[in-house]
């Protein structure tokens, strides 16, 4: 059975640890199941992304969307920074490392998110990402805050990231919109 751990840096993030049977002919891990996280939120699309080595994609949040994220090849440094206003956790930063950490096995480690939470990694090694959503893609609702905010001094463990033109140009944590700001949600 998997072991599903509440962060102590950011409240409402789950980090984790799946069991892993293996045996001569390789391994076998369950990587993501809905009751392992408060509230089953379920999730509704699949989507996976290649990296190489030195990219940085973040930081993104969501106003309504929850992700889970699983790194089954390569090693990617995550970053987490809680926007949501009235969170006990509101401007705490985390960073996890998902993978084939210091190039040994795959740690099998998995990372619930919830929405208001800003996310990004940087990919330390060429590395594939796979990430469950609980709604469907929607722009509208796709928010980015600059990846080298002061305020959230992160540790992407890259000194010159490759960047999208997006993520180049996202607003520092203290020009977001009130509109965009996040807020905790309570969900029945």
């Amino acid at each position: 059975m998997a072991t599903i751990t509440e962060s102590t840096t950011i409240s409402g993030v789950y980090i984790v640890e799946p069991q892993v049977f293996g045996d001569e002919r390789g391994y076998f891990i369950e990587s993501y199941r809905r009751e392992w996280f408060p509230q089953g939120r379920e999730m509704v699309q699949g989507n996976r992304g290649n990296r190489v080595a030195g990219c940085l994609v973040g930081l993104h949040y969501h106003l309504h969307q929850a992700d889970y994220w699983y790194v089954p090849f390569g090693h990617a440094r995550v970053v987490l920074h809680d926007l949501r206003q009235g969170s006990p956790t509101d401007g705490a930063t985390q960073c996890l490392d998902l993978g084939e950490v210091d190039g040994g096995d795959n740690n099998h480690l998995g990372v619930f998110i919830p929405p208001g939470v800003a996310h990004g990694f940087a990919s330390l090694s060429d590395m594939t990402i796979t990430y469950l959503v609980d709604s469907y893609y929607n722009p509208a609702d796709e928010r980015g805050v600059a990846w080298n905010d002061p305020a959230i001094n992160a540790d992407w463990g890259v000194a010159d990231p490759i960047l999208s033109a997006r993520d180049q140009s996202n607003p520092l944590r203290s020009a977001i919109e009130p509109m965009w700001q996040p807020h905790i949600q309570l969900r029945p």
